[in-house]
Formats: C-alpha cells, sequence, structure tokens
C-alpha cells in the first residue's frame, strides 16, 4: 500500500508592492500553523518517505517550520523543492505525481490549492470541498506504480486542520461568548446555547487528540451545561430536564480518566518526579498506552449515532417553549436563595471534616463548591472578591484531587504484572511522597473560613 499526504502550505501574506505571488512568504499566523502540524505529519508517517514542496517562499517556509520542530530529525535528506509543484491545476499535478519513481512508498507533498484538494477528490469524492491553510490529507493507494494511479483509486483515510490540532488556533474561530442579556431566563437560554456550540465545536480536536486542551474544554462546557441544568432543576420544576442532564453527566464521566492521563502526562514532562531514568520511562509508557485506549474509546462513542442524537436531542429541549417558560420564572432573588443555601450547605460539610476524613469527603466539599461557582455564574452582578475566594479554594481542593488520582495511577501501574518489580518499588515510594504533600494540603482545607456571603 501507497501513502500519499496532501498539504498546504500555511497562512500566507498577501502581496505588496512589487512581490509576486511567488515571493509571498508566511503571515505569523500561518507559522503558527506550521508549527503545530509538525507532531501531526510525525503521528501520521508523514515525514518517513520523501517529502517534495513547491519552490514558491510560502511552502519553503511551511516545511523550514515543521523541521524547526523536529530537531532530533534531518529531513534535509528527504525533501526535494520542485519548481513543479508550484501550480493550481489538478492536470499538471497529476501528471507530476505519475512520474514518481516506483520505490516512493510514503509522499509529502506541500502545494497549493486548488490543485491538492482537486487531486484528493479525483482520488476519493468523499475528501472535503476544501482544504484549509496548513491542513492535511492522507489518502492511501493501491500497491502499484505511480503511474498507473486512476480516478477513484484512493481511499482518503485522515484529514486534519491546523485549527483541530490546536487548541489556541481553534480559539481565533470558536463559537463566541453572548453578551450578557438583562432579562435572566434570556441569559441562560444563551448560556447554554454557547455551551452547546462549543462542545460541537470542540469535537473534531477531541477525536484529533493532538492538543489535550480540546478534551478539557470539552469536558468543562459539558460540566458546565450540566451545573447550569441542575441550578435550574434547584430553583423550578423543569418537566423532563432530570433525565436530559443524566446523559450529559455520563458524557462527562466518559471523559474523566483520559483527561486525568493527559495531566498526569504532562505533569510528568514538567517535573522531576523522585524515579530513575528507566522507571519514568516505564511509567510514561504505560500511561501514554492507557491514555491510547482510553481516546480509542472516547472516539468510538463521539462517533456513534446515539451520541449525535441525544446532544441534538439537547438542543432540542433548550431551544424548546416548555424551556423557555421554565426560565422566565427565574429571577435574580430566586437564584440568590438558592445560592445562600448551597453556601451554608458546603459550610456545614466543612465544619465535619476532621483530619482523619475520607480523600472522597474532599472531592465532594470541591464538588459542591463547584456547584456553587456555576450557580454565581448566572448572576453576572455577583461581586468579584466573592467569585476570587470561590476561585482559590477550587484550586486548592483541585491540587489534592490530582495528587489523589495520580495515586491511583500509580497503584494500577503497580498492579500490572507486565511492570518490573524494581519499577514497582519505586513508584510505590513515590506514592507514598505523594500522601505527604496531601497530608500538607489537607491541613490548608480545614484551617478554610466558612465562605463569605454572596453579595451583589
Amino acid at each position: 500500500m501507497r501513502h500519499l499526504y496532501l498539504m498546504r502550505h500555511a497562512k500566507a501574506k498577501q502581496p505588496r508592492g512589487d512581490m509576486t505571488d511567488h515571493q509571498r512568504p508566511l503571515r505569523k499566523r500561518g507559522k503558527h500553523q506550521a508549527a503545530v502540524m509538525a507532531p501531526v505529519l510525525q503521528r501520521w508517517q508523514a515525514l518517513q518517505g520523501e517529502v517534495y514542496v513547491s519552490t514558491a517562499a510560502r511552502t519553503r517556509e511551511t516545511f523550514d517550520d515543521i523541521a524547526a520542530q523536529l530537531p532530533d530529525r534531518t529531513l534535509a535528506n528527504s525533501v526535494h523543492f520542485d519548481e513543479a509543484l508550484y501550480t493550481f491545476d489538478i492536470e499538471a499535478l497529476l501528471a507530476w505525481l505519475k512520474a514518481l519513481p516506483g520505490e516512493a512508498e510514503r509522499v509529502l507533498i506541500i502545494g497549493h490549492n486548488p490543485a491538492l484538494v482537486d487531486l484528493a477528490r479525483w482520488f476519493d469524492k468523499a475528501a472535503p470541498p476544501s482544504l484549509p491553510t496548513g491542513s492535511v490529507l492522507h489518502v492511501t493507494l493501491p500497491d502499484r506504480p505511480w503511474s498507473s494511479m486512476g480516478q477513484g483509486g484512493a481511499e482518503l483515510v485522515g484529514q486534519l486542520s491546523p485549527a483541530e490540532a490546536s487548541y489556541p488556533l481553534f480559539k481565533r474561530l470558536a463559537p463566541k461568548q453572548p453578551d450578557h442579556k438583562r432579562d435572566t431566563g434570556s441569559h441562560i437560554h444563551a448560556m447554554l446555547e454557547h455551551q452547546y456550540r462549543m462542545i460541537r465545536a470542540l469535537e473534531p480536536g477531541v477525536v484529533a487528540g493532538i492538543d489535550p486542551e480540546f478534551l478539557h474544554q470539552y469536558r468543562v462546557n459539558l460540566r458546565r451545561s450540566r451545573a447550569v441544568g441542575e441550578s435550574v432543576l434547584a430553583i423550578t420544576k423543569v418537566p423532563c430536564l432530570k433525565k436530559r442532564l443524566k446523559r450529559l453527566k455520563r458524557r462527562a464521566q466518559a471523559t474523566s480518566d483520559l483527561r486525568d492521563l493527559d495531566v498526569f502526562l504532562e505533569d510528568l514532562d514538567k517535573t522531576q518526579p523522585p524515579l530513575s531514568a528507566n522507571t519514568r520511562q516505564g511509567l510514561q509508557q504505560w500511561l501514554e498506552g492507557c491514555q491510547r485506549v482510553e481516546h480509542h474509546t472516547l472516539c468510538q462513542q463521539l462517533n456513534a449515532p446515539e451520541y449525535a442524537e441525544e446532544l441534538q436531542g439537547w438542543q432540542r429541549f433548550i431551544a424548546s417553549g416548555e424551556f423557555d417558560k421554565a426560565l422566565s420564572t427565574l429571577s435574580p432573588k430566586r437564584i440568590h436563595a438558592v445560592l445562600e443555601e448551597r453556601i451554608a450547605r458546603h459550610d456545614d460539610d466543612l465544619a465535619a471534616l476532621s483530619f482523619d476524613a475520607s480523600d472522597t469527603a474532599l472531592h465532594e466539599l470541591r464538588k459542591s463548591l463547584k456547584r456553587i461557582r456555576y450557580l454565581a455564574d448566572l448572576m453576572p452582578d455577583i461581586s468579584k472578591p466573592f467569585l476570587s475566594v470561590l476561585k482559590r479554594r477550587q484550586r486548592l481542593l483541585g491540587d489534592f484531587q490530582d495528587l489523589f488520582t495520580r495515586q491511583v495511577w500509580l497503584d494500577a501501574f503497580c498492579a500490572n504484572a507486565d511492570n518490573g518489580q524494581r519499577q514497582k518499588q519505586e513508584c510505590s515510594q513515590w506514592r507514598a511522597e505523594l500522601e505527604k504533600t496531601k497530608h500538607n494540603l489537607r491541613k490548608d482545607v480545614l484551617a478554610l473560613a466558612p465562605l463569605p456571603k454572596a453579595q451583589k
């Protein structure tokens, strides 16, 4: 089987003065686009074969910025700059492709539209009708000479844009936060609609699995939607809302282990845990294996028909007249009353904690704090000092929860029979060190004062 990767150059500047199209350099955003696609090309093994690049300045710079992200790789031996690839015509590109040597099994072309996208659709009608700057298409072809490739003789097996590989690039194009509506019900409705649009917009980045921030934001918007719905339910009766919220909860819970793994692996890269190089490598490889399994399982769920049906059902529900009618009964006064009740329950739970309280008890305290925070978000005029107190407490309890989940994964690593005894011993010792840190955080939690009143 042969592999063909078609990459459009990254975002370029418009020509000025006597600058020709051939001389157009990349914009700053284009350089970022090229850089974030380097791990994509690595993962797809697109850099393991021959790389052919148009001689235009913008395609050369795209290649240079990709190569700059791979200091341990030498691409100079496999790159070819070819004037013939400076073309926008499918016929010219197809003729060039059919002249490739037979031994070329993997070929990456960095070129131009519309030639690239037209070629992809000539091979497979399922290819997208457009190709944003910096995007890559991956098609597989039969193991026959390039010269004998025919129309419809390939299969599109992958496509990815920079905005799906990088959350900062996605954020530029993401649905915008709605302006605050004076009416409380309209404000809540706008929040839920925005969160729904964000969930759907984030899905391609979650499936791509390149930037873990997509999963984090996807999870945040699912949980916020559920929390807002629960807050509404705590204030007024809404038929069928509880059942809908259970489905959102299940979708958010499906991301929990993968998110914990992402955080653990990211922290492992940034810190120096008390592990030998061999044990650290073994732990990292084991965690990455678990991460791949969890990501594959999540992708299967996101691609299942029932997932789309559930989310579309949620959108129809929040757009329904019945839900609007329930929202119209809300008022800042009613929200504030429920908020004060939750604050009182949180303070009682905090006062009931002892030093030997279970980790689960602290986790429940964190969840109650989140419910207070989400309810406070329904009141845009809530005092900033109160929100600052909530954020500081969330960080403290979040740090405690991160240590707990890290211990859970270390326990799972030690329980795995495939891992060496020395590795297990070192990880058990590290787990004990984490327990000491948790001990100090527990003291900080117990020393917290009751929450202040939620003044407007």
